[in-house]
């Protein structure tokens, strides 16, 4: 639109100018813990979420191994129905299902916390953010006194597999999302949508779409042992037309919803916030880190837009205490 200041592209408005307001790191108030099963391996873990100090970023520590695993996209190590982290000098020190979490903590804004576990597994819970949020929002977030760096997405980078498809375009303002999948369960079939994540986005929009799978993999999966800890309170299961699940769906089109809050989770492992414009179609996890791979392959895909040590209020403190 001339002269608006507002530019329309795949079909979502931008402010311009390039967005310049620095995003303040944040870390949660106090430790917060809670039991679950594993979605895949069915063993029960212990879950504790930790605050921690500014730039120390997503970090999962495995206390029944007294490992410590970043949460990078260059630790992961698996993404076969869940994204797996990894350490490559110790094959034991990994940790699964960490999507979801990963979620939570990114759409809620927290950009440092120690999650510490005693098993391999992050506990699926009702299988969406949604509780994982409830617990960021028992501990209270804390604001810090650093900034974050942003990274921009400078050019296009694109991945595919077949006819799926995810791509991260520059975009001048936040994190823009947009992704399609099509499944030939007629309830699911093709479904889309869009949105600017935020944490009012993910909150209202996205933490409480639930993981779904379909009725005829159930045995396969747990023949291939995997899906041991899944049912139908941490799942939407699908046979068809039919959804298994007593209370139904959340919402209509709670599937597309969870696609794209895997998306969040997967393209969290970046190590910053993103500053561009995602879209997907039939994506999953494998390709959305094969994406983040490829946007730090070459240094004209990404800029990282420094930030100041210090926030303003926090400076002027610093000064009056001097």
């Amino acid at each position: 639109m001339k002269g608006s200041g507002i530019q329309v592209m795949d079909g979502l408005p931008h402010t311009l100018p390039l967005q310049t307001t620095p995003i303040v790191q944040h870390t949660l108030k106090a430790p917060i813990d809670c039991l679950g099963v594993g979605l895949h391996s069915g063993r029960r873990v212990r879950l504790v979420l930790h605050p921690a100090e500014p730039g120390a970023g997503i970090v999962f520590r495995r206390t029944d191994l007294g490992r410590d695993i970043p949460a990078r996209f260059d630790h992961v190590v698996d993404t076969r129905l869940c994204t797996m982290l990894g350490l490559p000098d110790d094959p034991a020190a990994r940790v699964g299902t960490v999507e979801h979490l990963l979620a939570a903590l990114a759409g809620a804004g927290v950009q440092n916390a120690l999650v510490e576990l005693d098993g391999p597994e992050v506990p699926i819970l009702d299988g969406s953010a949604e509780s994982f949020l409830f617990l960021i929002d028992c501990a209270g977030i804390a604001e810090q006194d650093e900034f974050t760096p942003v990274i921009e997405v400078r050019r296009p980078v694109r991945v595919a597999d077949g006819d799926a498809v995810a791509e991260l375009r520059p975009a001048p303002f936040g994190l823009d999302m947009a992704l399609s999948i099509a499944f030939d369960a007629p309830a699911i079939g093709r479904q889309a949508m869009s949105l600017r994540l935020s944490p009012a986005t993910f909150r209202s929009e996205l933490a409480r779409a639930r993981t779904f799978t379909l009725a005829s993999e159930v045995a396969q999966l747990r023949a291939a042992g995997l899906a041991l800890g899944g049912s139908l309170d941490n799942a939407v299961v699908v046979d068809g037309a039919q959804v298994l699940n007593p209370g139904g769906l959340r919402m209509a089109d709670e599937f597309v919803r969870h696609k794209l809050l895997d998306v969040v989770g997967d393209l969290a492992l970046a190590g910053a916030p993103l500053r561009g414009r995602f879209i997907g179609h039939r994506t999953g996890h494998a390709l959305n880190n094969r994406l983040l791979r490829a946007l730090f392959a070459a240094p004209e895909n990404w800029r990282l837009a420094p930030a100041p040590v210090l926030v303003p209020a926090a400076r002027n403190r610093a000064q009056a205490a001097a």
